[in-house]
């Protein structure tokens, strides 16, 4: 039976916390409120939580799940030739909706799908998520909806959509907006925009004029 909490009240956030991360170390599934939409998250490092993530939204191994962090410092364990552009993005944008496509570190024991050797990375900005994060660590998140559905701006919709594939709900009322993240890969020599979402070209190329955009 999955549990709820609401997290604009103290008392049960602190306990949702705490049940949530404890969830996601036994490799169960919960769903978060970002600054986007609500996500449902696994132990990025548990293939089987993952696979069970991608099964209850009903998502192929061919859209991997990208993965949220708590703070720019997890990078350094997680990525390998982060040039100086992508530092300058993360500087500039996180926490905040924009996500970054790199190489991942090749000694990482983790299965998200397809990624062929790279990860889509994020640090998102809403105080419960890195709230999470923090106390858990890297997490696969993805947005918390069945695949073909809307991705949910409140946590009724998430529970409604996934009910008890999920352990724990962290209910942290309606999400700013349904705006996704930007997708900014950052393997080549230059950044490239493969999506425009809350972030465009224009306000990307103040910091990295060298953008380019994917056809």
């Amino acid at each position: 039976m999955a549990r709820r909490y609401d997290t604009n009240d103290a008392t049960d956030r602190t306990t949702g916390l705490r049940e949530a991360a404890s969830a996601v170390r036994r490799g169960e599934l919960v769903v978060l409120p970002t600054d986007t939409v609500y996500g449902i998250g696994a132990d990025a490092f548990s293939a089987e939580a993952v696979a069970d993530l991608l099964d209850a939204k009903g998502r192929g191994r061919s859209m991997p799940t990208p993965v949220l962090i708590g703070s720019p410092n997890t990078l350094h364990g997680l990525v390998t030739d982060f040039s100086e552009s992508a530092w300058e993005l993360v500087d500039a944008f996180w926490p905040g909706a924009l996500t970054l496509v790199a190489r991942q570190q090749p000694s990482l024991q983790w299965d998200l799908g397809d990624t062929r050797g790279t990860v889509a990375i994020r640090m998102p900005l809403h105080p419960v998520a890195i709230e999470l994060l923090t106390e858990f660590g890297p997490m696969a998140v993805s947005s918390a909806n069945l695949t073909g559905h809307p991705a949910p701006e409140d946590c009724d919709a998430a529970q409604e959509m996934l009910g008890d594939s999920v352990s724990v709900y962290l209910d942290g009322g309606p999400t700013p907006g349904i705006v996704p993240s930007s997708i900014v890969d950052v393997t080549g020599k230059v950044p490239v925009l493969l999506r425009a979402g809350a972030l465009d070209a224009d306000e990307l190329r103040k910091v990295v004029p060298d953008l380019e955009v994917a056809n």
